[in-house]
């Protein structure tokens, strides 16, 4: 599922090693303040960096692409884009033939039948959290603004 909610719906998108990720929300309202400023202190706590977790360095900035003038949303379909830089695809061939344990390599490909794509997870990568995390700050502006 790449699409969730009703009246703030929001669609991830991308893998982890294509040249993007990011997230679409319809449903956010106009004239709510919006930078890209605004996504620091949420997408630094999801960081990498703790034991257990990928040494993987992205600098995860947000580039808003639609839904927003002069620093406030238009009411538009909002899309936030994260461009991947370090990708290392090569580290991933061995799990094209043994699926990682604790991963969803082996129910990704029976879901689309040994099409999906292997390299770093992904559409199934932890980094798909990062999306999630930005149509989570703006949210918290609606529910700001609305209440």
């Amino acid at each position: 599922m790449n699409t969730f909610g009703e009246f703030f719906k929001i669609t991830i998108f991308g893998e982890s090693h294509g040249p993007a990720i990011g997230v679409v929300m319809d449903g956010v309202p106009e004239n709510i303040p919006l930078d890209e400023s605004d996504f620091e202190l949420d997408i630094a706590r999801r960081a990498p960096g703790a034991a257990g977790t990928t040494a993987r360095r992205e600098s995860d900035r947000p580039k808003i692409l639609s839904g927003v003038l002069d620093g406030y949303t238009t009411g538009a379909p909002l899309t936030i884009v994260f461009w991947n830089s370090n990708i290392q695809s090569q580290d991933y061939t061995l799990f094209d033939d043994i699926p990682r344990p604790g991963h969803a390599d082996l129910v990704a490909n029976i879901k689309f039948n040994y099409a999906n794509d292997p390299r770093g997870g992904g559409h199934f990568s932890g980094r798909l959290t990062l999306p999630i995390v930005a149509a989570g700050v703006v949210a918290k502006k609606i529910i700001k603004a609305v209440f």
